[in-house]
């Protein structure tokens, strides 16, 4: 049930030497106002098929669906328009070894993506080049080589290099997201742990149904998820090693555990654990398995995430009377409330980039996922709904996914959940397919880092 990550190695890189600049700039502070024209060619083959072991696969058929992931996968950001191949004026193959820059600004292209797909060795070889339409020359070259049955995944590397050319920062398209997959009544759901790409496809279970899963969260470093399950009636954190299929029981607790999290390095846990009726946060060292209480207040103190150096650790607690947003050292010292709006703060999520803290917020019978900056300042509410919430970022931090609950009819009979990823913008909301009613989503770090 597991699915390994294959090898996708680099075989060329070339870029235009840094005193060399695009004409071409992508606004990625406005969310989806001005969309980049962009072309994505097919890419073309001279080769027929190739028998992967299971079946003849047409090559160019190959270089037809990569094409499709990387301008999917760039239309689903809001910050690119991929244009409609029906107006292209030039051949593929022609195109890849020198476009006609005057026929691709006919159609109003600003930016080209030209490719070739072939076999070497029983490997797959693909090419890209991402020219300047404007400007009339070549920005990136690059090739890759690897399985047959691993080109989904060459698609999305080819949009990360794309997206990270055109605009500076990394891309999140080589990830996968981890979530808990529901199904039945509200009050008997069969919950399992399920694994995709970010994009939807190759979707995978992880569990059988037979426990109650809650809260799976990846390790920052690797492909390491840690999750609470319920055996017996009782919590207990588990780590699933995604490529290896292993799983183990990190620890067994008496009270109730609450979200477990990775630190930055992936060596330690942090969680809340209930105790005589008290919610204090805990780390545990993976290591030796040393647990190390951070809190020690009379209130309620959970949902804990780390900073990405490790430094400060973000909570909620009701220490002020009702439920808001800390920071503190991770040593458990210099306790500081950070919101200060109306309503009741919860789930503060650490962005990658470490200047902005994600939230969930209840106000007035709504519940919205926003941010705020470390200190508390600048708080932004991206979405509101009737029910949602576990937000969580884009290894980059230019996007949020989470999970929303609504009623099914107008009567509010019946009950759905289902995942949304919206851009940090507050652009650009979108439903996250999946094939059952989905909670709890996390996002990994990149794969082919």
């Amino acid at each position: 049930m597991i699915r390994k990550i294959q090898t996708i190695v680099l075989l060329i890189l070339f870029f235009l030497p840094n005193n060399v600049y695009s004409l071409i700039e992508v606004d990625i502070t406005r969310g989806n106002l001005n969309p980049l024209p962009i072309a994505v060619s097919p890419l073309f083959s001279d080769e027929k098929t190739i028998n992967n072991g299971k079946k003849e696969l047409e090559i160019s058929d190959i270089g037809s669906e990569i094409s499709k992931i990387v301008e999917n996968n760039l239309k689903r950001t809001g910050l690119f328009n991929p244009l409609d191949k029906k107006a292209f004026l030039q051949k593929p193959d022609i195109a890849h070894f020198k476009p006609r820059f005057e026929d691709w600004g006919l159609i109003k292209a600003q930016a080209l993506i030209t490719g070739k797909v072939s076999l070497v060795d029983d490997k797959l070889k693909v090419e890209f080049r991402l020219w300047d339409v404007l400007a009339g020359r070549e920005m990136i070259a690059l090739a890759f080589t690897t399985v047959p049955n691993n080109w989904r995944r060459v698609g999305h590397i080819i949009t990360d290099k794309v997206y990270e050319r055109l605009t500076g920062e990394k891309g999140y398209f080589d990830t996968r997201i981890i979530y808990v997959s529901e199904k039945g009544p509200k009050t008997r759901r069969i919950k399992r742990l399920a694994i995709m790409d970010q994009d939807g496809f190759n979707n995978k279970y992880l569990t059988l149904g037979n426990e109650l899963v809650l809260t799976p969260r990846f390790n920052p470093t690797n492909q390491m998820v840690t999750y609470l399950s319920y055996f017996k009636n009782l919590p207990r954190v588990y780590l699933l090693d995604i490529e290896t299929g292993l799983q183990e029981v990190v620890g067994d607790f008496p009270g109730m555990t609450f979200a477990p999290r990775f630190s930055p390095d992936g060596k330690k846990i942090i969680m809340s654990f209930a105790k005589d009726g008290n919610s204090e946060i805990y780390t545990m060292d993976l290591e030796n398995r040393i647990v190390e209480k951070i809190t020690n207040h009379p209130s309620i103190d959970t949902s804990p995430s780390f900073s990405p150096n490790g430094k400060y650790i973000a909570f909620n607690s009701d220490r002020s009377g009702y439920q808001q947003i800390y920071t503190m050292k991770s040593n458990g010292k210099s306790v500081k409330r950070i919101s200060f709006g109306k309503g009741l703060y919860g789930t503060p999520v650490w962005s990658p980039r470490g200047d902005l803290i994600a939230f969930t917020k209840l106000h007035k019978g709504k519940f919205y996922i926003g941010v705020m900056r470390t200190d508390g300042t600048g708080e932004r509410l991206l979405t509101e709904n009737y029910y949602q919430e576990a937000p969580s970022w884009s290894p980059n931090g230019r996007v949020l996914i989470f999970y929303r609950e609504t009623k099914s009819d107008s009567e509010g009979k019946g009950f759905s959940a289902k995942l949304w990823s919206i851009d940090l913008t507050g652009y650009n909301e979108r439903l996250v397919e999946t094939e059952t009613d989905a909670s709890d989503p996390s996002w990994s770090s990149l794969l082919s880092n």
